[in-house]
């Protein structure tokens, strides 16, 4: 009997330990502001998606990484290590501790607010679809698709578009998920897809990429429960890691009265209209499901 109680004791001793460890691994601490600041380097993610955050050799640029730039060297932060990820990625990797932030201008929205937390909004755009030069399908919104079950309607895998289609009346059998926006203009010449849905910006982007495609226009924008979708983006940080995103905040915000910050968002295609809405939301209303 001794002997049994004891093996349970130490059966018992062992599962504990074993819950601890896993505990200890699930609750990995993202690196706090300070800590960013004694290593020198920040941990940056983004997808390599035109315009919002792309490698331009050893570095990135966009709508995220440039201003990020000028935000983190204003934070005394001057070294950062660029990772890219499949956009589905980028929040898992942020959870994860690989990164210290995301800088792809990801739509701010309820679902992923509860997984990360968001910095102020530094842009807004609307929703586009790129189709084969001429149009051929007579694409200019969603309803197209509803209409019309055999187009084929393409998405990049784990963006805010699949949640569009679905509430337009989009059939699943109708919708290829793409791993990567480059995957885009092949998919879309090649037949696969009769259009490939993103936002404004994007869909302009690869446009200009190849002579074979266009940006379907004019284009109506999905409404969604009876709302035009337009998506605000920010920069991502981990849940609590609250010194960074609030010193991050502050510098931004001032950067965001200058003109060097217009100019970066002009060069990334917002125009004047889309630079002014940037600051019709803020981070909070846009987190909460009734926004």
């Amino acid at each position: 009997m001794m002997k049994s109680m004891r093996l349970t004791s130490m059966a018992a001793s062992a599962a504990v330990a074993l819950a601890c460890v896993a505990g200890a691994v699930g609750t990995a601490q993202a690196r706090t502001l300070e800590q960013i600041k004694q290593s020198g380097t920040i941990r940056i993610a983004i997808a390599n998606e035109i315009p919002y955050g792309f490698m331009e050799g050893d570095t990135a640029v966009g709508l995220g990484p440039s201003v990020a730039k000028h935000v983190l060297k204003e934070m005394g932060i001057k070294h950062i290590k660029w990772t890219v990820v499949p956009f589905g990625s980028l929040i898992p990797s942020l959870k994860a501790d690989r990164v210290d932030m995301v800088a792809a201008s990801q739509a701010i929205q309820p679902q992923r607010c509860s997984q990360v937390d968001y910095s102020i909004p530094n842009s807004t755009y609307g929703e586009g679809v790129l189709v084969k030069k001429g149009n051929p399908d007579n694409i200019h919104g969603y309803d197209a698709f509803v209409k019309n079950h055999n187009l084929k309607f393409g998405i990049v895998s784990g963006a805010n578009q699949l949640g569009f289609a679905q509430k337009s009346g989009i059939k699943s059998d109708q919708i290829v998920s793409l791993r990567a926006n480059s995957d885009a203009i092949s998919a879309v010449t090649s037949g696969r897809i009769s259009g490939y849905a993103a936002t404004q910006l994007t869909v302009a982007m690869l446009a200009k990429k190849s002579s074979r495609v266009e940006q379907a226009l004019p284009f109506k924008d999905p409404v969604i429960d009876g709302k035009p979708q337009r998506s605000w983006g920010g920069f991502t940080f981990a849940k609590g890691n609250d010194t960074l995103r609030e010193a991050f905040d502050k510098k931004l915000a001032a950067y965001q009265k200058t003109d060097g910050w217009k100019q970066t968002m002009k060069k990334y295609g917002l125009d004047e209209g889309s630079i002014e809405k940037v600051f019709n939301k803020t981070t909070q209303q846009l987190c909460s499901a009734d926004s």
